[in-house]
């Protein structure tokens, strides 16, 4: 018991020693901030959902809101609809071109078939003559036979005519559909670049956080109209905090970027909490020493700003004082 309240009177002796020498436990000071973003709207419409609360921790990429996006998903329909009409009118047009193909090919057979029989004719034409000079058959079977070279001849000559007057309409017919379906492609292209621009638009329409942190302020309610760039909320990433604290030119070849120091966060009152920090940004200019920081030099000296990282256990706020030992 006596050796436990000597090593306390021992301790409070080195404290008021070391307070009374006048020697400083930092090296500089500054104050607690972090990264706080300004959350705006990106359409217009009602804010149907906005369950937000000031202090809430959210997530990023969490959904916390959505404006009235019931227009635009009937555009949306309105489009698949001209689309289906357009496609629709595609299939049509390749069917119609499908029908004049087939029409060409039975053409083009029957005009094969018809040589074929001719050839086949002309064979025993030449057959039944040698016959007929022989005087083996009657001489009323080649006449049948020219009579059949004959008809067939003129339904070959016929079904030329036809398949002329096909192909002359089916090119007439294909630089027609060709244009119909250009024009029918460059129809779709225009509505799939809409129906992106939609998809885009309500995507706009849910709100989420882009950082993960603590909401500082609500400006907006659920139920109310907000315009496109309407501020609706501020996040802040709570659980990094920075101490922006300032050194002499005499410092600052004593600090370097990645340098492990000590953070302590001022409470008030002499009570403080020791942090551990590392130092992440140095500026390269100098600036007057601002009038909320105390330093041993003339406040007219230069000194340059420093940033301190430092984990947040929740006890850190923003625009709270802070210290650094280097």
């Amino acid at each position: 018991m006596k050796q436990i309240i000597y090593i306390t009177l021992l301790s409070s002796l080195l404290t008021t020693s070391s307070c009374s020498s006048g020697e400083k436990e930092y090296d500089a000071t500054g104050t607690f901030e972090t990264t706080e973003v300004v959350v705006s709207a990106k359409a217009t419409g009602q804010l149907e959902q906005f369950q937000l609360l000031e202090g809430q921790q959210i997530t990023a990429g969490a959904q916390i809101g959505q404006i009235d996006s019931e227009q635009l998903h009937l555009k949306k329909q309105q489009l698949e609809t001209t689309r289906s009409q357009v496609e629709a009118n595609r299939r049509q047009l390749a069917l119609s071109r499908e029908a004049t193909d087939s029409r060409r090919l039975d053409l083009e057979n029957q005009l094969a078939s018809i040589k074929q029989q001719i050839s086949n004719a002309r064979k025993e034409q030449q057959r039944y003559s040698e016959l007929v000079s022989d005087g083996a058959v009657p001489r009323k079977q080649l006449d049948d036979i020219n009579y059949q070279i004959s008809v067939l001849e003129k339904q070959l000559a016929a079904t030329r005519e036809q398949l002329a007057a096909t192909n002359e309409s089916l090119s007439r017919q294909a630089e027609s559909v060709g244009a119909q379906m250009e024009g029918l492609e460059a129809q779709q292209r225009g509505i799939s670049v809409q129906q992106s621009q939609l998809d885009e638009q309500i995507g706009d329409t849910y709100i989420t956080a882009p950082i993960a942190g603590t909401v500082l302020e609500k400006y907006v309610e659920q139920g109310e109209f907000v315009s496109m760039g309407m501020p609706l909320f501020k996040i802040a990433d709570t659980g990094n905090m920075i101490l922006r604290a300032y050194v002499t030119s005499a410092q600052l070849q004593n600090v370097k970027l990645g340098q492990k120091v000590k953070v302590f966060a001022d409470y008030g009152n002499g009570q403080r909490k020791e942090y551990a920090g590392t130092v992440s940004w140095i500026s390269s200019q100098a600036e007057f020493t601002p009038k909320t920081i105390l330093t041993d030099d003339e406040r007219a000296d230069l000194v340059y700003a420093v940033k301190i990282s430092v984990r947040n256990d929740g006890f850190i706020k923003i625009g709270m004082y802070g210290e650094v030992r280097f």
